[in-house]
């Protein structure tokens, strides 16, 4: 038997060209906070100037928020819930990848309720409250294939002072509305697409080895680890390959229907804790061949890595060892083989302070990884994947 429940109540405007409906949608307010990057891609490339025409059309004032950096902090959140208040802004407009849109969400979250974000966040330092009031709500236009963030409720911000990365999520920051526009990831740099796109391969490959997995989350998995497969490296050859780029949005939103991630994300996110520059799908990719082989050396996750093999394109996979050889296979395809932990500004000794950081930080379920995982397993993990 299995029990699960499944949430998401995001309307998705999906496929080539969609930011161009925008204006027919019912928005949720009069005048939005337009978030972005502290980067330029948006203006360089005309979306942001899209994205106000649309609103424009719609009826819909806006003012800018262009201050998030790519791991967000408690800061930007901060700073972005003033900037709504001050503007009289009653929602919130996410324009940009993952970062931008998990800090989005807590923006909405946090000019809606008192306090400091961190009271709310589960890491050990959080004050583990729970929001008494519900995010403004929130719209989401992603520019990236990688997080999902679009059609989930949950952030991955940082705290610089308490050295945490973790997760915040309550059910209003569901975004009421998406828009999954292939057209706008075409600008995305090759690097950058393979660290996002891998992101969303590892969202599905945790699902597929977590204890708590049932057959509605393998559903949306397998075929993510199929999309990535067979897409990521066309989409990283040539940014311009639409199908390759709109194969790899759907790959992305599937993964985020169901998203059931192990310690895999938590020990990024405590990697990424002391390295805040540290790109999420690039710290994924670093421990991935030692996270996956450390369970199929001890054939803990024999089935679903033997699935994942198979979705892979591996015809007769025999052991879990296939799937690991598909994946190192995956990742050099993209140009990623070669991804070094120590280029990060990561030392092998201080691989040992990050064990018992693992219990401090919220990534993933660490209690649903094919075996129970010790400190020490964790610290073998990382030692294995250090070079």
């Amino acid at each position: 038997m299995y029990n699960w429940t499944h949430e998401n109540a995001v309307r998705v405007l999906f496929g080539p060209g969609r930011l161009n409906d925008l204006h027919k949608e019912a928005l949720p307010g009069k005048k939005a906070l337009i978030v972005t990057s502290n980067g330029s891609s948006v203006k360089k490339y005309g979306y942001l100037a899209r994205t106000e025409k649309e609103l424009e059309a719609a009826g819909v004032a806006h003012t800018l928020f262009d201050e998030i950096r790519p791991n967000p902090t408690d800061k930007n959140v901060m700073d972005g819930a003033r900037a709504v208040k001050e503007n009289g802004c009653d929602f919130v407009l996410a324009l940009g990848g993952g970062s931008v849109m998990d800090c989005a969400k807590c923006i909405a979250l946090m000019a809606a309720n008192p306090g400091d974000i961190w009271d709310y966040s589960l890491s050990a330092a959080g004050g583990k409250k729970e929001a008494p009031k519900p995010a403004l709500p929130i719209v989401c236009i992603t520019t990236s294939a990688g997080t999902a963030s679009e059609v989930d409720m949950a952030s991955v911000i940082t705290n610089d002072s308490t050295q945490e990365k973790t997760g915040i999520f309550f059910p209003s920051m569901f975004p009421t509305l998406s828009v999954v526009d292939s057209e706008l990831m075409a600008s995305v740099p090759a690097k950058l697409t393979a660290y996002q796109g891998m992101d969303a391969f590892f969202h599905a490959s945790e699902t597929m080895v977590n204890r708590n997995a049932h057959p509605m989350a393998e559903m949306f998995a397998l075929k993510t680890i199929e999309l990535v497969a067979k897409y990521l490296p066309r989409a990283v050859a040539d940014g311009n390959d639409k199908e390759a780029r709109e194969m790899m949005a759907y790959a992305n939103t599937f993964a985020g229907y169901y998203m059931l991630c192990t310690s895999a994300h938590t020990m990024e996110h405590v990697m990424g804790s002391f390295h805040d520059e540290l790109i999420h799908g690039a710290g994924l990719i670093e421990i991935a061949h030692a996270y996956y082989g450390f369970f199929a050396d001890r054939r803990a996750a024999e089935e679903p890595m033997l699935k994942m093999a198979r979705a892979m394109g591996v015809e007769r996979p025999a052991s879990g060892q296939d799937f690991v050889k598909a994946l190192d296979a995956l990742i050099s395809s993209i140009g990623c083989g070669e991804l070094k932990m120590s280029a990060e500004g990561i030392t092998e000794e201080e691989l040992k302070l990050y064990p018992a950081k693992v219990h401090k930080v919220l990534g993933g379920d660490i209690s649903a990884d094919p075996l129970p995982l010790s400190d020490e397993d964790y610290l073998t993990i990382f030692q294995n994947a250090y070079k």
